[in-house]
């Protein structure tokens, strides 16, 4: 979820607005006042537009569709003015104060004004990417960890159940891991993505000393919609996901077409174990 904001404040334009006659033949003076939750993390470490909401275009967009207006009330063009902020790239939740200025009523009135709280969700409108991210944990409250992971990845639209499983490498002596895999809808680039990911297990104080050691999060960025890449910094798909049992059995519940063909036959039942949901799950607990 959102916790940043970026406003646009006094942008005063004319529309033709209203229900009265007059209303419908002289435009009208209008002021549009937004707010929008934007989740402006990314565009913190890299100084970059492309990871921000571009206040500039969006009030160009705006002001385009308060020009175009021909509606009768204040409520359906501040709606569309909410539509059009929600689709920028970062944007998630916009509130938009629409104040029509001299309204020509009898009274002696400044204003009139309506305020309007839209997410995407209300207005439909889809992320523009979707990815697959496997989470992992063996270490402290793992059913904590892993529910910190999903709510911090946010716009989860689908996860498995959660699968306790033997370490697979690594030092030994390590304990259980909880494995699951979400899918999550998102406006940020693979390498954005990336960044996300790494930023999150470090708010879950991953501390990286032994490869394949054991950690209180880790979160792996498996697929991203059909992309394949490879470089130093990132491999999509991920390189060793259809080696792993304890990546493909929650894989399997979720995204079944990415399972590599025969795969429960190939690999070996060994090591894991299905829990149920993330909710059902006791602190601590070793089952097995």
């Amino acid at each position: 979820m959102a916790r940043d904001h970026i406003y646009i404040n006094g942008l005063r334009l004319l529309a033709l607005v209203g229900v009265l006659p007059h209303e419908r033949e002289v435009l009208q003076p209008v002021q549009v006042d937004i707010d929008m939750e934007v989740d402006l993390l990314e565009a913190g470490l890299t100084d970059n537009l492309v990871d921000s909401a571009d206040y500039g275009a969006i009030s160009v967009a705006v002001a385009e569709t308060v020009r175009m207006s021909t509606d009768l009330l204040l409520e359906r063009l501040a709606s569309r003015i909410a539509e059009r902020v929600l689709q920028f790239d970062h944007v998630e939740v916009v509130d938009v104060r629409l104040t029509k200025l001299r309204p020509p009523i009898p009274e002696d009135v400044d204003s009139s004004a309506v305020r309007i709280l839209r997410t995407r969700v209300d207005m439909r409108v889809p992320a523009r990417h979707r990815a697959i991210v496997a989470l992992g944990s063996n270490l402290g409250d793992r059913g904590a960890y892993l529910r910190f992971g999903l709510e911090r990845l946010s716009n989860v639209v689908a996860q498995s159940q959660v699968f306790e499983t033997d370490p697979v490498g690594g030092p030994e002596n390590q304990g259980p891991y909880l494995n699951m895999v979400a899918i999550v809808d998102t406006d940020l680039d693979p390498f954005a993505l990336l960044r996300r990911l790494l930023q999150i297990e470090a708010e879950a104080q991953r501390v990286r000393k032994v490869r394949w050691g054991p950690r209180t999060l880790d979160l792996d960025l498996l697929f991203y919609d059909d992309c394949t890449i490879q470089s130093e910094e990132l491999t999509v798909p991920h390189p060793r996901f259809a080696e792993r049992r304890f990546v493909l059995e929650p894989l399997a519940e979720v995204a079944p077409e990415h399972c590599p063909d025969d795969w429960r036959n190939r690999l070996p039942v060994v090591g894991v174990y299905p829990r149920g949901g993330i909710d059902g799950l006791v602190a601590h607990t070793v089952l097995h």
